[in-house]
């Protein structure tokens, strides 16, 4: 049940790109769950998720003897959620504000720039695996509203 959750339903389990498959499979529930909850509860569900995480991500990693293996997925899960949280993610706006989010997580998650590669090298354990991508969930839901808002004032 563990490797099921922190897998994200096996989907890091790809042999190719797991990171953008979980962060993909992420992104399809969080838009089918945006038709039922409001964005504020979305927020607060990545938030709880994170939290659920960082301590069976400790259990597995001892299990495994492995920090932050590729098949630990959840962490996009948590990062792609924030950002669609943060760039207020709703039906109207999903067409675009959907993929920006997916772009801009999965450009922070890869890229790590500033604090987000520093916590990916210097925090170990669960909080390590999942705080990277929580700061990339932020930046990317800022980066994304922020795009939006230009293509609604100079474009749409």
């Amino acid at each position: 049940m563990r490797k099921f959750f922190l897998t994200l339903g096996y989907s890091g389990l790809s042999p190719k790109a797991p990171g953008t498959v979980g962060s993909f499979v992420a992104l399809l529930m969080g838009i089918a769950l945006l038709e039922y909850i409001s964005v504020s509860n979305l927020f607060m569900l990545a938030i709880l998720i994170t939290v659920m995480s960082v301590k069976q991500i400790d259990i597995y990693e001892k299990e495994v003897g492995v920090h932050d293996g590729k098949e630990i997925v959840i962490d996009e899960l948590a990062g792609m959620w924030l950002a669609l949280s943060i760039a207020n993610a709703s039906p109207e706006n999903m067409m675009y504000i959907a993929p920006l989010s997916f772009f801009f997580f999965r450009l922070f998650d890869i890229w790590k720039p500033s604090i987000i590669g520093k916590i990916d090298k210097k925090v170990s354990g669960g909080w390590g695996v999942m705080g990277d991508d929580v700061v990339a969930g932020i930046a990317a839901g800022v980066a994304a509203n922020g795009v939006y808002q230009l293509l609604v004032l100079y474009i749409l």
